[in-house]
């Protein structure tokens, strides 16, 4: 008889990576693997199949990975401000109590009350007003009539109203999307969880209303904005103990090492945010060693060896579909299955000379990696919007690159082992520092040096041209060059090209965009607007000075 026990363990290996991706959410293994899958898997996961795809995935998270998988989903960068503080988002937090009720009102309720009440309170005070029966109770009116309950509750409010009464207290909605789900929510909370129900509802009821007294202090935040600070401070604590980078430390981080570097120091050690990361995460590693999560759903007896096959088969699928970046070891492949190879002519072999000959400083390298790419995914922008997983993972590769070719201490040719002791966060930074001068100033030095030169007869684009030579002056001086980008679109009347290879020079993590290397080979044929190469080599640097050499002859009418 065939052996069957691990069936449903190991995924096909037929069919797309949709479809397999498809089976394994739709296997009852799956349940048994999510609780051993970090946060960030999952949330690949859930943006690659879509929320409404992954209830039994989302209620079979442990409630620590369920804060963490909340803490990445419900927190987005406001449209067209990359690198800024991450705003709630409400509507999203309505979808998400739209999926766990129709995953089951109990496994609801248990899985919101295994959260940091403040968040839900936040969330749900963004749909309902929360109020004690007793505010409405009926007075006598001054003909010593009574006042109908009812009558009262109308005098309160205009127009249509959506409320219940739960548990003792009176809910009335501020939107009416997610009310039927959160009525469910509330009733199951009550039921089972009542100590948390009336915490969350005491909560709400705090925050129904909050209109401050004139007294000289309206500077203060409200109650509501209040909340919404502290959770969002709370949120940034958790996240630093799991080794993230605040926008706040990222921006902190790549501005300082702008800066001319000391090459010859230590590295990590004198960089504090740095230092600061990697010391909460061996906190963080040292906190998990010793505890262990139980999922939303319950325990889990599932083999070991089972449990990791299934785990590698999910990350696998992931990584194929193009929605999580490759592991570090994806930069050791040879030459001729990575097309990255050749931009890491470095870093890559640098790096496997770790690999095979000190584990613990791979180790140590990787992590440096992943500390670089979470700071440009926090902290900055490409083309105006900001990084994936996958840009940043291969962005921080590039700028280490680019940082051993040109720090002082790795010299023409790098002995063997200098990646044992040397970090990638000091390359990382001699290679954004040299990013900065040598591209982000200098072509802004030079389009401001060819604008001024530049003859055209039309009155609209030479004003245009004026206004965007003003800019660059203003934000050169400020130190700020990408912030010119949004004036330099009078580039497209003049060359289209042009213009989307100055956009990528200009940006905060310049690139060069795949019209620049087209200019530079004479080439007619179309190309993508979007494509782009990291800066990863002096070589690169040298042909974007020829391109800047060339641009007054493209501007040219």
């Amino acid at each position: 008889m065939p052996n069957n026990a691990n069936r449903d363990t190991a995924p096909d290996k037929a069919g797309s990576v949709e479809d397999r991706l498809a089976r394994l959410l739709d296997t009852p293994f799956l349940a048994r693997v999510v609780p051993h899958l970090a946060p960030e898997t999952l949330h690949q996961l859930v943006q690659y199949r879509g929320l409404e795809a992954c209830g039994e995935l989302v209620t079979s998270a442990t409630p620590a990975q369920l804060t963490s998988l909340l803490d990445l989903d419900l927190w987005r960068h406001a449209p067209g401000h990359p690198g800024d503080d991450e705003q709630f988002d409400v509507d999203r937090f309505g979808e998400w109590l739209d999926v766990l009720v129709d995953a089951g009102e109990s496994v609801a309720a248990r899985a919101v009350a295994a959260l940091d009440s403040h968040l839900v309170i936040l969330g749900l005070s963004r749909y309902l007003r929360v109020f004690d029966p007793g505010t409405f109770e009926p007075t006598e009116s001054s003909d010593d009539e009574p006042i109908d309950h009812d009558e009262k509750m109308n005098s309160e409010t205009s127009g249509a109203v959506f409320e219940c009464a739960v548990g003792g207290y009176l809910v009335r909605a501020r939107r009416t999307d997610a009310w039927d789900a959160i009525l469910a929510l509330l009733g199951a909370l009550h039921t089972e969880h009542t100590q948390y129900f009336h915490a969350v509802m005491q909560g709400c009821r705090g925050l129904s209303n909050s209109t401050p007294e004139i007294d000289g202090l309206d500077d203060l935040l409200m109650a509501p904005e209040q909340h919404l600070h502290d959770v969002a401070v709370e949120r940034e604590a958790r996240r630093s103990r799991y080794g993230y980078a605040t926008p706040a430390d990222a921006r902190a981080f790549l501005q300082m090492a702008r800066q001319p570097q000391d090459t010859d120091r230590a590295p990590i050690a004198s960089n504090p945010i740095a230092a600061a990361y990697f010391r909460a995460a061996e906190e963080e590693e040292e906190a998990d060693n010793t505890s262990e999560g139980t999922s939303v759903r319950g325990g889990d007896d599932s083999p070991a060896s089972d449990i990791a096959q299934s785990r590698e088969a999910v990350i696998e699928l992931l990584v194929e579909a193009g929605v999580m970046p490759e592991r570090p070891q994806a930069l050791l492949e040879a030459a001729d299955e990575d097309p990255r190879a050749e931009r890491l002519p470095l870093l890559r072999p640098l790096m496997e000379f770790v690999l095979h000959h000190d584990e613990t400083a791979y180790f140590t390298r990787s992590r440096e990696l992943a500390f670089l790419a979470n700071t440009l995914l926090a902290g900055s922008s490409i083309q105006s919007r900001a990084f994936t997983p996958r840009e940043a993972s291969a962005a921080a590769a590039c700028i280490c690159n680019l940082g051993l070719e040109c720090w002082p201490a790795c010299g023409p040719t790098p002995p063997d082992a200098f990646l044992v002791d040397h970090g990638l966060v000091t390359a990382f930074e001699v290679g954004w520092s040299v990013l900065y001068r040598d591209v982000s100033l200098f072509v802004a030095d030079q389009l401001a040096s060819t604008l001024a030169n530049l003859d055209c007869l039309d009155a609209d684009t030479r004003r245009g041209l004026r206004v965007l030579r003003r800019t660059l002056v203003q934000q050169r001086k400020a130190g700020t060059p990408w912030l010119a980008r949004g004036a330099a679109e009078v580039l497209a009347m003049l060359d289209m090209t042009a213009w989307i290879s100055v956009l990528g020079l200009l940006d905060e993590c310049p690139i060069v965009p795949a019209t620049l290397t087209a200019v530079l080979e004479g080439r007619t044929t179309s190309v993508s607007p979007t494509a782009f190469e990291f800066i990863s080599t002096t070589a690169q640097i040298g042909d974007i000075r020829v391109f800047m050499r060339m641009l007054p002859a493209v501007l040219a009418p």
